[in-house]
């Protein structure tokens, strides 16, 4: 293989940059020829394709997003869109992909390879933390860090106010950012997806608080789950206690951006240049990851479709240390 492509997709998160600069500058230091291929699958079925080197990729280590940019592609959805990629990678000589991007990325590589036969290795790229076959993924440590960052701001104004705040943090369907933002952000109550959690217990565990003589709560809620958003979980709560003076934050997209923890930049720099030697040793549809601080490359089919379980021991640690 004398050629290769990288891109990111799907929603970008810190230390994509990391990963890039650890692809190209691991290609050149193997002899190969690197492409960047700019907005993902949309580029590469548009032709935003061009050639990078070591100067390419100096000085951004350390910044959030993406220099290759990311976009949804519906026409990569449609075999005819692919079939245009194919003859843009083709007119440029790519023989392999590096893609990094969470499971929609990967399910599209998988069907591209099944289609034209072009290989891809993978990185995880993707703050949610919810792809199988990793620890952890790019960009989650920065993303935890972030969100705790204006948690420890939030629970200032909380208690000065005796108020009780609904913070929402992103995980469609992961509670992996909401887990570790409650163990240290000292919340009383976290509602994730993976687990049922009534707004019964929620008004019990606030009364029983409040009758404590605790003035002051917090309560962490991945935006998906099952109850409700933060803001729904707190309307339904007031109902029930309209004595306390309920708040909701929404943390959105702050928790994508910003400059990568060191944690994120090492992992980042470890999953670039395995997906580059993993090209090498021939290996396809399959994403780099790290379990027990090894690496380990898992099929693409079983980042899709199997599921990450938290550990239900880190929301027991919730309970208990909310008393």
């Amino acid at each position: 293989m004398k050629r290769i492509g990288v891109f990111t997709s799907g929603g970008d998160s810190p230390g994509m940059n990391a990963c890039i600069r650890a692809v190209v500058r691991a290609a050149v230091y193997h002899g190969i020829e690197v492409y960047g291929i700019h907005r993902g699958y949309k580029g590469m079925v548009k032709g935003e394709i061009y050639k990078m080197d070591s100067h390419s990729v100096s000085n951004i280590i350390q910044k959030g997003g993406t220099i290759l940019r990311s976009a949804r592609s519906r026409e990569f959805m449609t075999p005819e869109g692919r079939k245009l990629a194919y003859e843009q990678l083709q007119e440029h000589g790519i023989e392999g992909l590096i893609a990094i991007g969470g499971d929609g990325t990967f399910t599209g590589a998988n069907i591209f390879f099944e289609e034209y036969g072009i290989p891809t290795v993978g990185a995880p790229g993707t703050i949610d933390n919810d792809l199988y076959g990793t620890d952890y993924t790019i960009g989650y440590d920065t993303a935890v860090n972030t969100a705790l960052d204006a948690i420890d701001k939030i629970r200032d104004t909380a208690d000065s106010h005796d108020r009780v705040f609904f913070i929402e943090v992103m995980g469609r369907d992961s509670g992996y950012i909401a887990i570790p933002c409650a163990i240290g952000g000292g919340a009383e109550i976290v509602m994730i997806p993976e687990t049922e959690t009534s707004i019964d217990y929620v008004v019990d565990t606030l009364r029983t608080g409040w009758n404590r003589s605790k003035t002051s709560f917090i309560v962490i809620v991945a935006e998906g789950d099952d109850a409700g958003n933060a803001t729904e979980v707190a309307a339904k709560v007031q109902q029930e206690l309209p004595h306390m003076d309920a708040r909701v934050t929404i943390l959105g997209h702050v928790q994508r951006g910003g400059s990568p923890t060191a944690a994120d930049r090492m992992l980042a720099s470890q999953m670039g240049v395995a997906c580059v030697e993993g090209l090498l040793q021939g290996r396809k549809c399959e994403m780099a990851g790290i379990i027990n601080k090894e690496l380990v490359y898992t099929p693409f089919i079983d980042t899709i479709t199997k599921d990450k379980l938290i550990n239900p021991q880190y929301v027991r640690l919730v309970d208990i240390l909310s008393v």
